[in-house]
C-alpha cells in the first residue's frame, strides 16, 4: 500500500471537498494531516499500520530527522507493543528540547555515525541502537519482545553490549540492561517471549527453548519449552502457529489435528503436556497452575 500526500492528490486537481468525499466512501483513509491512503487497513497488524503513519510523517518533517525507539524498530521488522506505536519517534542529536505532539514524539541524545543507517529509504537507528532506546523507554516485558526479535534477525551480542556501555548515564538504562540479559534469540514469537516473562516472575524454573524431542532418531516434536529434568513441555498455543504449519490446500481443522497428533506422540514418551494461550497470558496464575500439575504428574 502505497501512502498519498494532499499535495501530491491537490497537484492531480483534487480539492480538499473531493478528499472529503473519497474519505466518506471509503476510497480514502486518513493516516494522519496530509496523509492518506488508498486501500482497506482493517486487516493491517499495527506495525504495519505504525510504518503507513511513518511513510505519511517523514515527508512532512525538517531534514537530517532520524527515526528511532518504536519507529526504527517497526522499520527493523521487529514487534513493539502499542505503547510504542502511538506516535511517530524521532531523535534529534542536541541536548533538550524534545518534546511530544499528537503523532510525533522527538527524543534528545547523542547519535554516533556507527548508530545510524538507511533503509528502506528512511534514516533510522542501528539495530543495536533501536533495541535500547526501546527497553530504556518501555516496560520491561514489553520491551522484550522486540529484543528477542532482533537477536533471532541476527543482532550480535556485542554490538547490543557496545550499546548498553554507551548509553550507561541515559534514563531508562537500568531496565535496557535487565531487558538485554533476559533477551533470547530462540524465541519464536511474541507470545513465547512473554511466556517467558511470565515465567520467570512467577519464580518457575527456567525451561530449555526450542527443545527436539526425539523417538531413537525421528524427530517428535520441536517444543517451545521443555524442562526434561520433570519430564514436562510447554506449549504457547498462538493461532500465529497455526498459519506458519499450513501447507497449501491445508485448513485449520487439519492442522489441528495434526497437532492433537504430535501432542498424542509427545504422551507417549512420557511427556506431560501444557499448553497455554493469548487469554491466558492475562491469568499467569492459570499458566503457573497447569505447569505445577504437570510437574506434580510426572513425579508419580
Amino acid at each position: 500500500m502505497d501512502v498519498l500526500l494532499r499535495s501530491w492528490l491537490v497537484s492531480r486537481g483534487l480539492s480538499d471537498q473531493d478528499l472529503g468525499r473519497l474519505q466518506a466512501v471509503g476510497d480514502l483513509v486518513r493516516l494522519r494531516r496530509g496523509g492518506y491512503l488508498r486501500g482497506d487497513v482493517r486487516d493491517l497488524t499495527p506495525e504495519d499500520r505504525h510504518r503507513l503513519l511513518v511513510q505519511a510523517t517523514v515527508p512532512l518533517l525538517e531534514r537530517g530527522s532520524t527515526l528511532s525507539h518504536g519507529s526504527a524498530a517497526v522499520v527493523h521488522g521487529l514487534p513493539v507493543d502499542a505503547l510504542g506505536l502511538a506516535q511517530v519517534h524521532l531523535t534529534r542529536p542536541r541536548r533538550g528540547g524534545g518534546r511530544t505532539r499528537a503523532l510525533v514524539r522527538v527524543h534528545t541524545s547523542a547519535l554516533a555515525e556507527h548508530e545510524l543507517e538507511e533503509r528502506d529509504g528512511l534514516r533510522l537507528t542501528s539495530l543495536a541502537r533501536t533495541v535500547v532506546d526501546v527497553a530504556r523507554s518501555m516496560p520491561f516485558e514489553r520491551a522484550v519482545p522486540t529484543a528477542d526479535r532482533a537477536l533471532r534477525l541476527g543482532l550480535d551480542r556485542d554490538a547490543l553490549d557496545a550499546a548498553l556501555v554507551r548509553a550507561a548515564r541515559w534514563p531508562g538504562a537500568p531496565v535496557a540492561r535487565r531487558v538485554a540479559a533476559f533477551a533470547d534469540g530462540r524465541s519464536e514469537s511474541v507470545g513465547e517471549s512473554l511466556s517467558r516473562v511470565l515465567l520467570a516472575e512467577r519464580a518457575v524454573p527456567a525451561p530449555e527453548l526450542q527443545l527436539p524431542v526425539l523417538d531413537g532418531r525421528h524427530l517428535v516434536a520441536r517444543v517451545d519449552f521443555a524442562w526434561p529434568d520433570a519430564g514436562v513441555v510447554g506449549e504457547f498455543d498462538g493461532k500465529v502457529k497455526y498459519g506458519r504449519l499450513l501447507a497449501e490446500g491445508d485448513d485449520v481443522r487439519e492442522v489441528v489435528h495434526r497437532e492433537k497428533l504430535r501432542e498424542d506422540a509427545l504422551r507417549d514418551l512420557g511427556w506431560q503436556v501444557v499448553r497455554w494461550t493469548w487469554p491466558d497470558l492475562a491469568r499467569p496464575e492459570v499458566v503457573v497452575d497447569r505447569l505445577a500439575r504437570a510437574f506434580r504428574r510426572a513425579r508419580r
